[in-house]
């Protein structure tokens, strides 16, 4: 047998380590202003594990997959507006959890809004939500879940309980979807950039 010509350049298969589920201290890596499908106005915030023995989780996964659509493992979508257009409580969560992680740290509204994130610390929650694979079995994909303060985290949090797939529905889109809605306005999907990350240039 020849070698393949691409046999250097691809990574076989190691021990996975999962991320622990519960509160982790996390780095934003990058806040972005975007809409969801619907037209709604949305942030996008990357993260990674900014302490302890899990520290750049997310950026070693990036750095060592040589698949040519790697995508960042860790983004939160969150709503700005509820149903009603109102402020939505998980956005809220979010700036003020930003705020109190931060000693200092006041947003920067306008303009410079998006950017003032970068670098920031603040505290996440990780728990597991079940969703279909493409050959329609039941997975989990470990997300953050919720946004706290770095002093929460440190002061202990509970582990989500796990969220389940109905057991007759698919998760309404088929298989191999499993972008979620969360509380209020709060959404995460695995793997969710859609282009090359300038934070980690």
């Amino acid at each position: 047998m020849q070698k393949p010509n691409d046999y250097d350049n691809v990574q076989a298969y190691g021990d996975f380590i999962p991320l622990k589920l519960g509160g982790h201290i996390c780095k934003i890596m990058q806040v972005k202003e975007t809409t969801s499908k619907a037209g709604k106005e949305m942030l996008e915030i990357s993260l990674d594990i900014a302490e302890g023995d899990q520290k750049d989780y997310f950026a070693q996964q990036y750095k060592s997959d040589t698949r040519e659509n790697k995508k960042w493992g860790c983004v939160v979508y969150q709503l700005v507006k509820d149903n009603d257009g109102n402020t939505s409580k998980g956005f809220k969560t979010f700036i003020t959890s930003a705020e109190n992680s931060n000693s200092g740290f006041k947003v920067a509204w306008g303009n410079n809004f998006a950017a003032c994130f970068k670098g920031k610390l603040i505290g996440g929650v990780f728990g597991r939500e079940q969703y279909l694979n493409s050959y329609c079995e039941k997975k989990f994909a470990t997300k953050c879940v919720q946004f706290r303060s770095i002093e929460s985290i440190r002061n202990g949090v509970d582990i989500p309980e796990d969220k389940l797939l109905p057991e007759s529905q698919d998760n309404g889109y088929g298989p191999g979807y499993t972008p979620s809605t969360i509380g209020d306005g709060f959404m995460n999907i695995p793997n969710g950039l859609e282009e090359e990350l300038p934070f980690m240039s």
